[in-house]
């Protein structure tokens, strides 16, 4: 099962990384390319613990559908989304938090399983792998610009 570990260092508040990370809001703003969309569950604001999504999103020219639930929650440490429906095989993404003095290192722990058996490990290994580390890599900068500006204003509106 591959696994993409991304480590993000961010100089803002801990809770204020955390919701960002959680904003659908945000999330529609960092996936502009893939035109994705939340169309059932929590379709803005703050996604929460036993809360889901549904998310509509071109993605090599093909329009398809993702529904995830956050798993687990402690906020503002950790919280995890996994995929309940989807074109992958399962999905498993923890979203963790911690202070370094005055920077938040946000991490991503990002494991899927493409269906297919060995046709689905030959796109891991030629294009999903790499696809979908770039797609985590701009969220995360998304994020980071949002959390260290008052940008973070437009998208958390719970404080």
């Amino acid at each position: 099962m591959p696994h993409i570990h991304l480590e993000t260092r961010i100089n803002a508040p801990i809770e204020r990384c955390f919701d960002l990370a959680r904003s659908i809001d945000l999330h529609k703003l960092s996936t502009g390319n893939t035109q994705e969309e939340a169309i059932a569950g929590t379709i803005s604001g703050l996604i929460g613990l036993n809360e889901t999504v549904t998310w509509r999103a071109k993605h090599f020219r093909v329009w398809q559908k993702l529904t995830s639930k956050i798993t687990e929650f402690e906020r503002p440490h950790f919280f995890v989304d996994e995929m309940l429906q989807g074109a992958f095989k399962s999905i498993y993404h923890k979203h963790q938090f911690r202070q370094e003095g005055d920077v938040i290192i946000m991490t991503d722990d990002f494991h899927f399983e493409s269906p297919l058996g060995i046709l689905g490990n030959i796109a891991n290994k030629l294009v999903l792998t790499n696809y979908l580390t770039n797609l985590l890599t701009e969220r995360n900068k998304m994020i980071k610009e949002f959390a260290e500006t008052e940008r973070w204003r437009e998208v958390v509106k719970n404080y």
